[in-house]
């Protein structure tokens, strides 16, 4: 007896088919979209809608850091109200729908941000480092690196003192 062929929809098939792609065309010619690593691509379908916007985001964050100078790291800016900025520290997601960010805002103060995958909106800003650091620190590159390796990103917990 052999296995029968997975049916899927075309609803189906068309998702699976857009969803390890990306393109962020700019006025200059050139695509901004960040690479996909095979190890992201690969499985995209099996992964919860908050652990695919976290693999995501993770990639446009060390894609925006790329274009930083030694004197800036990234930050998020936050829209409504004078809520200010978070100086990102850690990225996380909590399956099935759920994104976290955490970091300092800029006040020095700890604090996260606790966001359902259907209200993501995350503006990247380029920041000054603070004095007190010789470099700036670049969590996109970190995250990045286990993404693209298959392993479970360090938070800043496991690898760095606590501020704040």
């Amino acid at each position: 007896m052999t296995d029968a062929p997975d049916i899927a929809t075309s609803a189906e098939a068309m998702e699976a088919d857009a969803l390890p792609r990306c393109a962020e065309p700019h006025a200059d010619g050139t695509d901004h979209a960040p690479a996909m690593p095979e190890a992201v691509a690969r499985g995209a379908k099996a992964r919860s809608p908050a652990e695919w916007a976290y693999q995501r985001v993770i990639l446009y964050l060390k894609a925006f850091e790329e274009e930083l100078d030694d004197d800036h790291e990234v930050a998020m800016g936050f829209t409504g109200g004078a809520t200010g900025i978070l100086r990102i520290q850690g990225i996380g997601f909590h399956a099935p729908d759920l994104l976290t960010f955490s970091g300092l805002d800029e006040h020095g103060h700890r604090c996260q941000l606790i966001q359902h995958v259907s209200q993501t909106g995350v503006l990247l800003r380029a920041v000054p480092k603070p004095r007190d650091r010789p470099k700036p620190e670049r969590i996109g590159f970190r995250l990045a690196r286990a993404l693209e390796t298959d392993e479970t990103p360090p938070t800043p917990r496991d690898t760095e003192p606590a501020t704040g």
